[in-house]
């Protein structure tokens, strides 16, 4: 008879013990804690523990002496059986078994290797990446650090630095910004915000730019040196390849972009300040005739979906110290509300919301121009062959009933509900007078596009 629980990240059956279910526990205790139950099934059914007195004493040893975490052991009575329960408490500091580290991930214990390892590690030390030291001291970094971009920080921070003054030496704002350790060290952080040529301790902190037509490159930028020119140059080279029209708006006149040039550049700050700089991979930004995309190494963090991103939400940065420089020198203006503002700056544009993806061991924001792609009107809701029509106007420039029962294969009744369900939506507009003039068009003005 099975129990009701079944496993999972923090639950796991095993039908006796194996000293090799010493990974199970150093991943439990890596990921929250969790139970190991031992005289079960995989399906949740007490089958009984075998020398379960002799277990009660052997586990807790074995545990203490391979693991150095104490668990809590017990000998509990399901379905008439003795069952061992094997507690373990999430530990404070990184645990590891023979040398490795293991982690849960679902109902699955894995080995953590590579940069998954270092920000593992340096999660349950409290730091993260950027705070790490590097061999430069700070006496000596004279040829290293980019004295400009320091100049241009003191300028951007005035209004939430009021005290800081243009005298200010480097040291004192290094130190202010926690970007020198306690021995004279610079930060990686540091290096990134402020050095002449960080790519040469950091190869791949570096920002490529490029416009594509289906597979073909049209053209490609390299944004490097310190992060704040990256932005600077990565938002430009952005830019010369957007469309722009113009409305007056009362007196004014108002340029409208293919995508809104302040959610641009928040999408390039999101990217520069969120990027696993572990990795190889440089951050990518790809222009479309009808999309972007704007991606960086690094997944979310565990408490973040996707979804979550278009709402307000508290923020988890990757990389701390980096996060602060950027928000102190106003180029963001509260950590974790950047993704939000993006999808609000599309929506008053009246673009499709832009896309949060988590793909190609990164983090990718996808800008959509035409808010009538196929895509798009799938969001929207509407049924295949409303998607027909609302497409066959894009191409033909207007519908009438008897061309919608002409690609749909319908009943006129059928067809006037539909098309009165997309006026109702907003999406198409009536023109004409009479019963043989009756036509639809498009009521939302495209993008032009390059």
């Amino acid at each position: 008879m099975s129990t009701g629980i079944r496993e999972s990240q923090n639950i796991e059956f095993k039908l006796a013990w194996r000293d090799e279910y010493l990974k199970t526990i150093c991943a439990f205790a890596n990921t929250g804690g969790g139970t190991l139950l031992i005289g079960m099934d995989d399906k949740g059914k007490a089958l009984g523990a075998e020398n379960a007195e002799r277990l009660l004493e052997d586990i807790p040893n074995k545990i203490k002496n391979k693991l150095g975490v104490t668990p809590s052991v017990a000998i509990e009575s399901r379905d008439g059986k003795n069952i061992m329960k094997v507690d373990i408490k999430s530990a404070n500091m990184p645990v590891s078994y023979n040398g490795k580290y293991y982690r849960r991930s679902g109902s699955t214990t894995s080995e953590l290797n590579g940069s998954e390892l270092t920000h593992f590690l340096l999660d349950k030390l409290g730091t993260t990446w950027d705070s790490l030291p590097t061999e430069i001291n700070l006496a000596g970094a004279d040829g290293v650090i980019d004295k400009d971009a320091v100049e241009l920080f003191k300028s951007l921070t005035k209004k939430r630095i009021p005290a800081l003054s243009e005298t200010d030496s480097t040291e004192k704002i290094f130190r202010n910004l926690e970007l020198v350790t306690e021995d004279n060290k610079l930060t990686k952080a540091a290096l990134l915000l402020f050095g002449k040529n960080p790519q040469r301790y950091v190869n791949a902190a570096k920002t490529r730019v490029g416009r594509f037509r289906g597979s073909e490159i049209l053209d490609t930028v390299i944004a490097d040196g310190s992060l704040f020119r990256q932005v600077e140059v990565a938002t430009e080279a952005v830019k010369k390849h957007l469309s722009v029209r113009f409305e007056t708006r009362g007196i004014a006149r108002e340029d409208i972009w293919d995508y809104p040039l302040d959610a641009v550049r928040e999408a390039v700050i999101n990217a520069v300040i969120h990027k696993d700089y572990l990795s190889t991979a440089e951050i990518q930004i790809k222009i479309y005739d009808d999309k972007a995309r704007f991606w960086n190494p690094g997944n979310l963090p565990e408490e973040l979906s996707p979804e979550a991103l278009k709402e307000e939400h508290s923020s988890y940065p990757r990389n701390r110290l980096i996060a602060n420089a950027f928000y102190l020198a106003g180029l963001i203006e509260q950590w974790g509300s950047g993704t939000k503002r993006i999808v609000d700056l599309c929506k008053e544009q009246e673009l499709p919301e832009p896309e949060y993806k988590e793909e190609q061991g990164g983090f990718g924001i996808w800008f959509y121009k035409d808010i009538y792609s196929e895509e798009n009107l799938r969001k929207m809701e509407l049924s295949e062959r409303q998607i027909k029509a609302v497409l066959y106007v894009k191409d033909h420039g207007k519908i009438t009933n008897k061309d919608y029962r002409e690609i749909s294969g319908i009943s006129k009744p059928t067809t006037t509900r539909d098309l009165a369900d997309l006026v109702d939506k907003n999406i198409l507009g009536i023109k004409g007078k009479g019963k043989r003039d009756i036509h639809y068009i498009l009521i939302k003005p495209k993008m032009s596009q390059k």
